[in-house]
């Protein structure tokens, strides 16, 4: 190839390559820059209004009605006598609810704006608090309520929308929603760790059954003249006759009925 022909082609790769003029370039390098800044920006005030709070770091306030998680069911019934708890689940687990709009037998002037409040337990602590108001609460929208809320718990700016109309909250250990429900909002603070507890509990449970019901179905062989059993893959050195043999469900039935384990299985 010549030095022309060289020439040439590079001069044509090279107009192929759009260059950008000076002040289009700066404008360009400008908005990156601004981008940057914003990008910035964004992760730092994320960062300053994630709440770091724990349950124990929370203020008593009026806004929740003497309730605080973390009470004892004797510290809730000293709060509302009235109340009658439910009995506890298989995991340790107890709700209960009372109505002071509605029963006679509480004070309306210590729930003055409570329809309902709901209360969860789990070995007898409280870990969860529903409040539900009607239309005479002080708080009579969802921003009010996160306004007032977080001053009167002294919580960050950190809310998200939830669901429809509503605002979450979450927090290092606990969680706060709000919403609109029925007549006026809603309010509930949960303790997060509860879940973990409860699902821990249920998969051991679940591993406990499994285990259980490995061991009914394993076979229990017995030997009536010899009066002895064999366990679920114990080596049987002799065929048992079928007029001397016998199946148990379990180690102890064959055990109750005078049978013993044979040399084999030992």
């Amino acid at each position: 190839m010549s030095k022309v022909q060289s020439h040439n082609l590079t001069k044509k790769h090279d107009s192929a390559i759009p260059l950008l003029p000076l002040r289009d370039l700066g404008r360009w390098t400008l908005d990156l820059g601004l981008l940057f800044l914003l990008v910035c920006f964004s992760q730092v005030s994320a960062q300053e209004n994630r709440c770091v709070l724990k349950l124990a770091e929370l203020p008593d306030s009026p806004a929740l009605f003497g309730f605080r998680t973390g009470m004892t069911m004797e510290q809730v019934k000293v709060r509302v006598p009235q109340i009658v708890f439910g009995k506890a689940n298989e995991f340790g687990v107890a709700q209960t609810s009372i109505s002071p709009d509605f029963d006679s037998r509480f004070d309306k002037a210590s729930f003055a704006g409570i329809r309902t409040i709901s209360l969860d337990f789990l070995d007898n602590r409280l870990t969860s608090i529903w409040l539900g108001h009607d239309n005479t609460y002080k708080w009579q929208t969802v921003p009010e309520y996160v306004q007032g809320i977080s001053q009167a718990l002294r919580l960050p700016n950190g809310w998200n929308p939830w669901k429809t109309r509503g605002q979450r909250l979450d927090c290092a250990d606990f969680e706060i929603t709000l919403t609109m429900l029925g007549e006026g909002p809603s309010f509930r603070i949960v303790d997060t760790g509860v879940a973990r507890i409860i699902a821990a509990r249920r998969q051991a449970k679940e591993e406990l059954d499994s285990a259980a019901e490995e061991e009914t179905g394993a076979e229990i062989v017995g030997d009536k003249q010899a009066k002895v059993y064999y366990t679920e893959g114990c080596q049987r050195k002799k065929v048992i006759n079928e007029t001397n043999l016998v199946v148990f469900a379990t180690v102890e039935e064959a055990e109750k009925a005078g049978f013993k384990l044979a040399r084999d299985c030992q």
